[in-house]
């Protein structure tokens, strides 16, 4: 009896899912605009994203301004942001913000449309473009709605962004001393710590700044290494200023040591 029971349960669900799916593709082909625009909401509030896009799709150029477009528009936007499509769904909400800039929604698209931009920055090794996107459009964001309940949040994802291409540009800068191409190193550290004050990488870039210094003065010629020599001792004073607990204390004053006592010929 429970065996016939679940079989029967089965067969309804086969059966409501088989005319779900039947009504759905009678009303794609559908010319019948009101019959698509009530599906594609009910499907959207179902959570079936993307059947309800594909309906969105059809109806939206129909509706623009119409009384329902704003409503369309910012559910056609948000169905491509549920289904992770963020390069559709960030040039929505801009177009929804755009269109209704005195919608009670606009506020919420501008932030998602800056949101869905967040999630497509990739990892830090690769190009960055798209998170200098990001950025620029986060920090539109915060300019325009200082006061919004997603301020927190917008700061936060700017900050992380911003870390992550200071940890691009620390690793180059690091790869050059990798490479004992040491100017280059010393190059690029300089114009981090310019750009970058207040990065969570300063004390790793002056260390790194200093090892760069060290080594190019150790293999300098005479007549360049005090001046170099002098450049490094200088990195070593600024990185303990700033930093007197650094993690790396002891190789900084291991390389200190070797910097003074060849100081220290060229006082004699």
């Amino acid at each position: 009896m429970i065996k016939s029971n679940h079989i029967y349960t089965l067969i309804l669900v086969a059966s409501l899912l088989f005319t779900s799916c039947s009504e759905y593709q009678k009303t794609l082909k559908n010319t019948d605009v009101k019959a698509k625009y009530d599906l594609a909401e009910e499907l959207y509030d179902s959570g079936d994203y993307k059947r309800a896009l594909r309906l969105f799709e059809q109806i939206a150029p129909s509706y623009v301004g119409k009384p329902q477009g704003e409503r369309i528009l910012y559910f056609f936007a948000d169905a491509y942001y549920q289904t992770e499509d963020y390069y559709l769904a960030a040039y929505q909400f801009e177009r929804f913000s755009k269109s209704y800039p005195r919608s009670d929604k606009a506020e919420e698209a501008a932030f998602l449309s800056a949101k869905s931009k967040f999630m497509l920055s990739p990892k830090y090794s690769n190009d960055q473009t798209e998170t200098n996107e990001a950025i620029d459009k986060l920090q539109i964001f915060i300019n325009n709605y200082p006061s919004s309940d997603y301020m927190s949040e917008a700061n936060e994802m700017a900050r992380e962004l911003r870390n992550k291409l200071d940890k691009k540009a620390f690793e180059v800068a690091k790869q050059y001393n990798t490479l004992s191409d040491y100017k280059a190193s010393i190059k690029s550290f300089e114009l981090f710590l310019s750009d970058s004050p207040g990065s969570i990488y300063r004390e790793d870039a002056l260390f790194y700044k200093m090892t760069a210094e060290y080594n190019l003065a150790v293999n300098s010629i005479y007549a360049r290494m005090e001046e170099r020599l002098s450049a490094a001792k200088s990195t070593y004073t600024t990185l303990l200023k700033y930093f007197p607990e650094t993690k790396y204390q002891k190789d900084a004053d291991k390389m200190l040591a070797v910097i003074d006592n060849e100081l220290q010929k060229f006082s004699k």
